[in-house]
């Protein structure tokens, strides 16, 4: 181990300073910290505020002034704010990671929280479009200071001097930068003011654009400029008063067309006063993919932070663009999204608890809107509340489906039946839902994407209500059975049918049912697919594997064919004489059920059919040839 009085032997290493490339540090911000040039008017505005805001916390009765003009080539903002000394331009403009918003600087302690900028990047992220940056200013803390100018150029110098005092008679500070070539698309005076309002429209001062060079304080003289238009557009709507809710409603809708291009389905307000957050979310019009991360609109202290937050929500409010203003929430460092702490997650969940609240209040005295969201966004409410217990206590109710007596909401489905079947395909729903609705079975479709996994969680919120897939035998007990008498009568009938059909692993039973207009019906379920699956394995098997499915063949429920002795037709073929057209007809039966049912056909399915369609050919052919069909 070293002692101390070894080490103290040695001589200190010589202190160094970092050196910045400042080409090196604009490829960085322009390609790697900033998504976009555009953001250099929010690097303007931001330093403006902050200054006035500094200027305000010294003096509450300056005049506060803010004004931003461009021309071909230059940008200028003028503003009315704390200013600087000399050494304060050298300490601030030009040094990475100071800033005068982190407290303990320039006494501005009191202020810091109120202040936008805090990463200490500044000015030296105009370079993204500028090839120099001329900035004169004077400090409103030392009124005995003379005005200085702070001139830097894209090779990374710069020159600090005093100027005279008529250059600059009251405080604040002019910023004034020139394009260098390839960035004047960003100067052009359409998009500086497009890009001020989209960043600073709710900033807490007043803001004006001018369209061309205007003679500033100290900037010089420039062309005529035009007239002065405001940027800022403060309160922001949800903070403003209407006559009325309906007055409000449409302001709002307006307000999101504007920023988000459509029209809402409803607006949900966004009010956390404890977590200093205020603003609306707008419900999508249109379906969308519970995948898909939508971007929401962030202010900071009124400054536009992003326009693509992705984690101010929870990951189940997909159906909801948002837009807020916030003053706690942290940015990034390229302030361009929130950074994800344990704040954020706070008011993430309490956000998300604003919208359920607001389902909730749909629920309970609004069902009409709530069934024109739900008529929108189901899709997606079902597929996160198979994840979301809240969530699916909250909707499940209300969800639609379809059933057997149409389509409708739990809510009202399970108010008429305490025992639910459901189908697992909607061919199979819709070959059994009229004889399921005829007869007083309670049947929902759950073919569809979700339905099945909810249906299977129903019981977690309803534990009164029983589900169950439908079963052949269910099915079947449901149906009236046919008098003893008469089903004796047709044994020979139904022996003949069962041994023509067991070849496809069917049985046939004799039930009588509503619509009398459908002659049989083909059901089978998970357990009978199964056999017949293990049937066909068999079927292709060696001698091993075959005598180990053999041995697996058990009483598992087999494929029905119910014959409805309602039916004329079943009771003319019953009573045919001749048992090889019975029996053709019983495998045309077969096959017409089997296409009722849309289910995929086996190749000895497909056998079948044709061999009933040509033996009722050859046979309807036979009987006109023959002495009686001529009579």
């Amino acid at each position: 181990m070293t002692s101390a009085s070894s080490s103290s032997t040695h001589s200190d290493p010589a202190a160094n300073s970092f050196q910045v490339d400042l080409h090196g540090l604009v490829d960085l911000l322009s390609h790697h910290l900033y998504s976009s040039p555009r953001v250099y008017v929010r690097e303007l505005l931001q330093n403006a505020v902050d200054a006035v805001t500094a200027r305000q916390a010294l003096d509450p009765e300056a005049e506060i002034r803010i004004r931003l003009s461009a021309s071909a080539g230059r940008v200028t903002i003028e503003d009315s704010g704390i200013g600087l000394t000399a050494a304060e331009a050298h300490s601030l403009l030009a040094t990475i990671g100071r800033s005068s918003k982190r407290g303990g600087d320039h006494g501005l302690e009191t202020t810091r929280r109120e202040f936008l900028g805090q990463f200490g990047i500044g000015l030296l992220a105009c370079f993204v479009v500028a090839r120099q940056i001329r900035v004169i200013t004077r400090s409103a803390r030392d009124p005995r200071a003379a005005p200085v100018e702070w001139l830097a150029t894209d090779d990374g110098s710069y020159t600090v001097r005093e100027l005279p005092d008529e250059a600059r008679r009251e405080p604040g500070t002019t910023v004034i930068l020139q394009a260098r070539p390839g960035a004047e698309e960003w100067t052009v005076p359409a998009k500086v003011e497009q890009l001020a309002r989209d960043y600073g429209s709710l900033l807490p001062y007043d803001i004006t654009f001018i369209e061309g060079a205007v003679e500033s304080e100290g900037a010089g003289v420039g062309d005529r400029a035009g007239e002065p238009r405001g940027i800022t557009d403060r309160p922001a709507v949800w903070d403003r008063p209407f006559p009325t809710p309906a007055a409000r409603r449409v302001a709002l809708a307006g307000h999101c067309a504007q920023l988000f291009g459509f029209t809402p389905l409803d607006s949900i307000d966004l009010d956390l006063p404890v977590a200093g957050v205020r603003g609306v979310a707008y419900v999508l019009p249109e379906p969308t993919s519970p995948a898909h991360r939508a971007g929401h609109r962030v202010h900071l202290k009124g400054m536009l932070l992003t326009d693509h937050a992705d984690n101010l929500l929870p990951d189940w409010a997909f159906f909801v663009r948002a837009v807020v203003d916030t003053d706690t929430l942290r940015p990034t460092a390229s302030r361009e999204n929130l950074y994800d702490d344990e704040t954020l997650s706070a008011v993430r969940e309490a956000l998300g608890a604003r919208v359920r609240a607001w389902l909730a209040e749909l629920a309970a005295s609004e069902p009409e809107r709530l069934a024109a969201f739900l008529s929108v966004h189901h899709l997606g409410v079902k597929s996160l509340a198979r994840h979301d217990a809240e969530l699916l206590g909250l909707m499940l109710p209300w969800l639609p489906f379809e059933t057997s007596e149409g389509s409708m909401s739990l809510q009202e489905f399970t108010a008429a039946h305490t025992e639910i079947h459901f189908t697992r395909t909607v061919e199979e729903f819709r070959q059994i839902a009229p004889i399921a609705a005829a007869h007083g079975l309670g049947v929902i479709n759950a073919g569809y994407t979700y339905d099945a996994d909810l249906l299977a969680l129903l019981p977690t919120v309803r534990p009164d209500l029983k589900v169950s897939e439908l079963d052949a035998g269910a099915v079947t007990e449901r149906l009236d059975p046919v008098p003893t008498s008469a089903e004796l009568a047709l044994a020979p009938f139904l022996s003949t049918a069962r041994t023509r059909l067991e070849a496809q692993g069917c049985d046939v039973v004799l039930r009588a049912f509503q619509p009398v207009a459908v002659p049989a019906l083909y059901l089978d379920d998970r357990q009978a697919r199964q056999e017949r699956d293990r049937t066909a394995a068999l079927d292709s098997a060696d001698s091993l594997w075959s005598g180990i499915l053999g041995s697996l063949r058990g009483s598992a429920p087999r494929a029905r064919l119910v014959l409805n002795h309602n039916n004329p037709l079943i009771r003319r073929i019953s009573a045919l004489p001749d048992e090889a057209l019975t029996g053709t007809a019983v495998e045309s039966l077969y096959g017409q059920a089997l296409l009722m049912s849309q289910r995929p056909l086996r190749p000895a399915d497909s056998t079948l059919l044709n061999r009933a369609f040509l033996g009722l050919l050859e046979w309807a052919t036979h009987s006109t040839d023959s002495p009686e069909g001529q009579k």
